[in-house]
This record gives structure tokens, C-alpha cells and sequence, in this order.
């Protein structure tokens, strides 16, 4: 029997306060592409079956109209809708609540459109064909199984920017090369000798860290039984932090909580690839320029969909 094709859950419900705009629409390769469209091209060819969008409904419009339309025909879609009202029955909403509630939350939105594994990454982030690859492989065998997960590690020297500090998920990872938990680290950036160093919370220190260093972009592998713990994990935490409108609810607090108290598994499958985005409004040009190279190199088509549009000035 064929294995079941996974789907692929991506992430475009934030607006990209650092970039100054709605970085998940801007058209960055030389036809207009998103880095949206270049993630889903690779999953097409790494043997997804499906791509199902977590948007917002005040961006619905121009979303449909500026990326839906160019996939019709090649891959089934689907769009699903993060607010900050949708919350377990029981709880409210405080009324000044206007920050999302996270990546966990995000991701859960996503349960009554999939039922097959799944990969979740970010829409504002290119991670490269080898990463999709990889993660497919995984996910075409893990049908029927529940708390055996996956992601796929970067190592962080391949993850940065020269505009300015990063957030990375540094990861721990056991001799079977599975993870033991990751340590979110929210100013990662090169020091004046561009080595890459993070800052200690505490001290403010900076601390070295090697290059090669294992960390996440986002980028999971899940079966659908993940659903149902991330409702209850997050019922939790909205019972502890729901009126603390700075907390959100992010995809590792399940992540850990599963491995180190419901027994789950997750892979940590590796790859080589350099991770590009546009965290900083001044990544812009790095991203056009790389994408630029990749397609004159013969990495992806003129045109990833069939229909080059002409860049906007």
C-alpha cells in the first residue's frame, strides 16, 4: 500500500511586527513569489498532498486573491482561522486580550481540517528543499501512530542575520537522536569578531555558542493525535496564565510536557540548508538576492507554479 501523503500546516497568522508589515504576502522572488510559494513548491515535490493556511480574518481578501489563487489546480488547500476568541468552553477572553495566543495555539486550529500526519512551519520562513525531503520521509511512514513526532534541526550558525539578534529553539539532543528538551533563546547574534553568541538572561552576558548547535525553526512533524493533547495542554495554560495578556502558548510547552510526561518521542532529523527570512525589514534584499540565485541555478522553474506574474515596482 502507498503511504498516506502528510499534509503540510502552515503558519501565516502574524503580521511581522519587526519587519514593519505583512512579510507573509510580500513577494520576494523575481516573479512576485512569497517565501510562502517556495514552501509549498518543495512540499509538491517532496510528496505532500495538501496545504492547509492558519490565517486571520481581516487579511482573508487580499490572501485568497494574492497566493490561494496561484495554487489551484496543483495541490489541494485549505484555510483555517486563528482568533483570539477561539478558546475551550469554560474560559473567556479578557477583554483587552489583543495578542495572539501563540504557535500552540495556532497549530490547533488545524484539527478539524486535518486527519493524516502533518508538518507545521512558519510561512514567513524558507527552509529549503533537502528540509521538506526529509521530513516527508518521516511523515509517509507514521500513519496510525500516536507520540512519535519529528522536526528538523538547523544547525544555528545556518539561521542567521547580519540586521540584527534572533529567537532560536536550542536543542538538546540524546544519543538516539531524539530530542530532550529545548531551551528558547530570544537574543541570538554575532559579536563584533561574528562569532555567534546568545545573551544570558540574567547577566546579560553574551555566551558563545558553536555553530553547529542544533536548533528549531518551526519546523514539526506530528500525527493528528497531537490535536487532541495540544486542547488539553492548552486548557491548562490558560487556567494558570489566560489573564496575563502578555503569556502565549507555544508549540515546545506541548512538545516538552509530552516527552517528559506522556512518553512521546520526537526525531531529530538534520539538514544542511541555510534558513533565510525576513525578520528585519533589511533582510529583504538577502532573501530576493538568494532566491534570485536559486532559480538562475536551476534549483526551482522560471516560474514555480506555471504563471510568472511581473514584480512589482
Amino acid at each position: 500500500m502507498e503511504p498516506q501523503k502528510p499534509t503540510l500546516l502552515v503558519l501565516a497568522a502574524g503580521m511581522g511586527s519587526r519587519y514593519g508589515g505583512l512579510k507573509q504576502l510580500d513577494g520576494v522572488g523575481p516573479h512576485s513569489e512569497t517565501i510562502m510559494d517556495y514552501s509549498v513548491y518543495d512540499a509538491m515535490r517532496a510528496g505532500f498532498g495538501k496545504v492547509v493556511f492558519v490565517i486571520r480574518h481581516d487579511f482573508e481578501e487580499d490572501f485568497n486573491k494574492k497566493v490561494l489563487s496561484r495554487y489551484k489546480g496543483h495541490i489541494n488547500v485549505d484555510v483555517v482561522y486563528q482568533e483570539t476568541t477561539k478558546v475551550p468552553e469554560g474560559f473567556t477572553v479578557p477583554a483587552d486580550r489583543t495578542r495572539p495566543w501563540g504557535t500552540g495555539h495556532a497549530v490547533m486550529m488545524g484539527a478539524d481540517a486535518i486527519n493524516e500526519p502533518f508538518a507545521v512551519i512558519n510561512a514567513d520562513d524558507f527552509y529549503g528543499r533537502a528540509a521538506f525531503e526529509e521530513i516527508a520521509r518521516f511523515l509517509k511512514q507514521s500513519a496510525g501512530n500516536e507520540k512519535k513526532y519529528c522536526m528538523v534541526a538547523f544547525k544555528v550558525g545556518n539561521t542567521m542575520t547580519e540586521n540584527g539578534s534572533v529567537s532560536r529553539g536550542v536543542c538538546s539532543v540524546d544519543a538516539d537522536s531524539c530530542l530532550k528538551n529545548i531551551i528558547e533563546r530570544r537574543r541570538i547574534e554575532f559579536d563584533d569578531d561574528h562569532r555567534v553568541v546568545y545573551y544570558d538572561e540574567e547577566s546579560g552576558q553574551p555566551v558563545r555558542i558553536d555553530p553547529a548547535t542544533p536548533v528549531s525553526m518551526n519546523l514539526w512533524g506530528f500525527t493528528p493525535d497531537f490535536f487532541r493533547s495540544s486542547a488539553i495542554e492548552f486548557a491548562r495554560f490558560l487556567e494558570l496564565f489566560g489573564k496575563d495578556n502578555k503569556r502565549e502558548f507555544y508549540i515546545p510547552t506541548v512538545v516538552d510536557t509530552l516527552i517528559n510526561s506522556h512518553g512521546a518521542t520526537v526525531d531529530v532529523l538534520t539538514t544542511d540548508s541555510h534558513w533565510f527570512g525576513v525578520t528585519y525589514a533589511d533582510d529583504r534584499d538577502n532573501v530576493c538576492r538568494n532566491l534570485e540565485r536559486l532559480h538562475a541555478d536551476g534549483t526551482y522553474p522560471e516560474c514555480l507554479f506555471g504563471v510568472c506574474e511581473t514584480q512589482e515596482a
